[in-house]
């Protein structure tokens, strides 16, 4: 079993070299340096958008950093351990087995560190604002949206990713109709915008009394988040800003006041509701926070289209009907884009998507490159 280590020993290696080649961490640690000294400045929470920008950009590097210095570290632990054990009569299958344990996570390590690697699109570096609208399928798929916004929210949590929903529109029997909510973390643009496109749900509909199967579907929508420096100016001539009371589930009032914003974009029809702040003036900033990111989103598509027109690209979008979620008569999720599959459906809606979301990330790479 020893005479297998070497060979892996040396492949763990060789991807480090290349995951340090892209993550340049002498930039890294030039980055933190600057971070934390906007960290310590006086001011800092003056403008506390800003300071949980700084404190957050600050941890994810600071994070980075030290998973890629440790992990020379952690193979040269290996690689010792092997040796002891080829020397240990006693020990040596204990210690053999412990190694190929410290094997695997040092592998998964790696793994997680190279998908990272492959972020290197615009925006990908953004927090991302995500939108899950009921489809086709009635109060299945009103429900279905509901599940999809539990999935994503434990996956933030399961990665310490802080979030925050800005607006939700309940469905009158159950479920939701549609939901907004923020991934405030580093790279959760990148890292999500693989889940946009069309989700479907079948399964034994909890809502049939007669047993029957249903499909049902639900659209998840990712953009990056606006930032500052991104200068989208929007006339108040192009605005249309209605009010209105925030209600909760089943169309019963929360809010006895019209706090709530509907804010149209007339030029383009995009069309963006917030309700769940406690103050009018809290909701319009939200809403206009997230226009200002669609409208963003949207110039990006505008500009990529134009490019593939160039290009003579007429491939269809890679977003449509991405995954199926089969309840019955079988358990299954599977990508249809990447033919990643689980059968474990439960831990699937409990937030395990992260190999989902890796599959995605390599799969849209390989078509850039294809494309290029």
């Amino acid at each position: 079993m020893t005479t297998e280590f070497p060979a892996e020993i040396e492949s763990l290696r060789a991807t480090l070299a290349n995951i340090v080649a892209v993550t340049h961490p002498d930039e890294l640690r030039a980055k933190i340096a600057e971070l934390s000294q906007k960290a310590t400045a006086p001011d800092l929470w003056d403008d506390q958008d800003a300071a949980q920008a700084i404190t957050s950009e600050l941890s994810y590097a600071q994070s980075e950093l030290e998973r890629v210095e440790t992990m020379a570290d952690r193979i040269d632990d290996l690689e010792a351990m092997v040796e002891l054990a080829s020397e240990e009569a006693d020990d040596r299958e204990a210690l053999l087995e412990e190694a190929a344990d410290d094997l695997r996570k040092i592998r998964q390590s790696l793994n997680d560190l190279e998908i990272k690697t492959l972020l290197s699109g615009e925006y990908d570096e953004r927090s991302a604002v995500v939108t899950i609208r009921a489809g086709a399928g009635g109060v299945d798929a009103a429900d279905f949206a509901e599940m999809l916004l539990r999935m994503y929210l434990r996956w933030a949590e399961r990665n310490g990713y802080a979030t925050k929903v800005m607006d939700t529109s309940y469905a009158e029997e159950a479920g939701l109709k549609s939901t907004t909510f923020e991934v405030n973390a580093p790279y959760a643009y990148g890292t999500l915008s693989v889940e946009a496109g069309t989700h479907r749900l079948v399964r034994i509909s909890p809502f049939d009394n007669q047993g029957r199967r249903h499909t049902s579907f639900a659209a998840v929508e990712v953009i990056p988040l606006i930032e500052t420096t991104d200068h989208i100016e929007i006339p108040d001539s192009e605005l249309k800003v209605d009010v209105f009371r925030s209600s909760g589930p089943g169309g019963q009032s929360v809010n006895t006041t019209d706090s709530a914003v509907r804010m149209t974009h007339l030029p383009t029809g995009i069309v963006v509701s917030m309700q769940n702040e406690k103050s009018q003036i809290q909701n319009r900033a939200a809403a206009m926070k997230v226009l200002q990111s669609r409208l963003l989103a949207l110039r990006h598509e505008e500009e990529l289209a134009e490019k593939k027109a160039l290009a003579g690209d007429v491939k269809a979008s890679w977003g449509d009907q991405m995954r199926s979620y089969v309840l019955q008569p079988h358990q299954m999720v599977k990508d249809l884009r990447t033919g990643w599959e689980s059968g474990n459906t439960n831990a699937v809606f409990d937030g395990e998507i992260d190999d989902f979301i890796a599959a995605g990330i390599r799969w849209r790479k390989d078509q850039q490159h294809e494309n290029n």
